[in-house]
């Protein structure tokens, strides 16, 4: 046996360990790499407009497919959505936030980021199947079990538009079989046959034609008089059993959005949405906000058309709003959406996420953000699969969906809902047959 000084034998120990550390380094055991290891390379992004939702899919060279999905009222978004195909292949798809850096800053406000929103969705639903885990592992993990939901979507057909006519809707949405414990309803500009219902309901010449929610100006005495009585009708029925938020605008002047809050004040609603600017405007304008904010108790909330975190600082610094609704689909994504919370819960802050039309695997991802979002999560706006087909042709959601207005948490890798394939092809259009190949 070779002689050993003290020193030298310490030295051949350490040599020996750095050699079995290189030698683990160049080939990993096989449990490491099952546990993430895994070379992912991402080699298709396909679109296809399914109903009216335009729905992503990436595809990977290891058989693993993620899903994402933009708003209904979107099914023009195809061309915008495979504008980022280039940018995305030969990509690790659980590199989320690296594949996002290369498209982030080439979305804007809703309706162009919601490309960007979809394919992150699809990105995360990948990065969860291949870790094996549900997506709010991944941001974080969560804090509650089950998260609850607003009504914005399930409605009832309308024969006219009085006071009466708005009690008798919410008295249906009061006794739907989900539950709901918070309905949110469109009054003043945002509700496009309330205004017009009462002649000369406000001073612009009505009503506009063009892009969703066109009319804004002051209203006459008699307009604001009426969006009053049908709140006042609504909140009759629900009473303190379940709270009433108001979908309002964009388009109020800010003297009528401070008399029509202060006049709403004994009823405690729960928020008043959008009053300034909001739905399809392509700037907040948090400086107007504010006005109306620091003059009334009832809270106010904006945010469904902002894209991306940056868009959202002057809100929540000037405390402009005391509540952010991002829509996960329309935002940047799911793990932006978790950004915005955060910071917005640091400035006292709440958040209640839109998300009316985002779509089945829009539910999901709003799930499993929410299961994760800090503790000023109020609500999300409960999407509906609309035609009723979808339901057929999706897998993996709870029966009944929701139960006494939550939606439990489910644990399935990924956002946990996938196609029922054979299902599904029966509604593609002829030129997205090869959706699913």
């Amino acid at each position: 046996m070779a002689h050993w000084t003290r020193r030298g034998f310490i030295g051949s120990l350490s040599a020996a360990a750095a050699a079995r550390a290189f030698a683990a380094q160049q080939n990993p055991p096989a449990a490491e790499k099952r546990a993430g290891q895994v070379s992912i390379k991402i080699t298709d992004l396909r679109c296809a407009i399914i109903g009216r939702n335009p729905t992503v899919r990436i595809v990977t060279d290891q058989g693993v497919s993620g899903y994402g999905q933009a708003e209904s009222y979107k099914p023009y978004l195809k061309p915008m959505v495979l504008f980022y195909k280039d940018y995305l292949l030969g990509e690790d798809p659980t590199d989320v936030q690296r594949v996002l850096l290369k498209i982030r800053r080439l979305g804007a406000f809703k309706p162009w980021g919601a490309a960007v929103s979809a394919i992150e969705i699809a990105l995360w639903d990948i990065a969860g199947k291949v870790a094996g885990v549900p997506v709010y592992k991944l941001l974080g993990g969560k804090i509650r079990d089950r998260v609850r939901i607003y009504n914005g979507g399930v409605r009832f057909p309308m024969t006219g538009h009085t006071p009466q006519d708005y009690a008798e809707i919410m008295q249906k949405m009061k006794d739907a079989k989900e539950g709901f414990t918070l309905i949110k309803q469109a009054v003043g500009f945002h509700d496009p046959a309330m205004m017009p219902a009462v002649p000369n309901a406000w001073y612009d010449e009505p009503p506009r034609k063009g892009a969703s929610h066109p009319d804004r100006g002051m209203m006459t005495e008699r307009g604001l008089d009426n969006v009053i009585a049908c709140v006042e009708a609504m909140k009759k029925v629900l009473g303190s059993e379940i709270g009433l938020a108001l979908d309002c605008g964009p388009g109020w002047t800010v003297k009528d959005a401070i008399t029509f809050a202060r006049a709403l004040e004994p009823l405690r609603i729960a928020w008043l949405e959008d009053l300034i600017t909001g739905d399809y405007m392509p700037y907040p304008n948090a400086d107007l906000f504010r006005e109306v904010t620091v003059s009334t108790t009832i809270p106010i909330h904006t945010g469904e058309e902002i894209y991306l975190r940056e868009n959202f600082k002057d809100l929540i610094e000037k405390q402009a709003v005391n509540i952010v609704g991002p829509d996960p689909e329309d935002v940047g994504g799911i793990a932006e959406m978790k950004w915005i919370a955060e910071y917005a819960d640091l400035h006292g802050i709440q958040i209640a996420p839109h998300g009316i039309f985002d779509g089945l695997f829009g539910l999901a991802a709003h799930v499993q953000v929410a299961a994760a979002l800090p503790q000023n999560y109020i609500a999300f706006e409960y999407p509906l699969g609309q035609p009723d087909w979808w339901y057929d042709i999706v897998e993996g959601l709870p029966n009944p969906i929701v139960e006494r207005g939550f939606i439990n948490v489910w644990d399935r890798p990924g956002l946990g809902v996938t196609f029922n394939v054979q299902a599904a092809k029966t509604h593609l259009a002829d030129e997205d047959r090869h959706f699913f190949d």
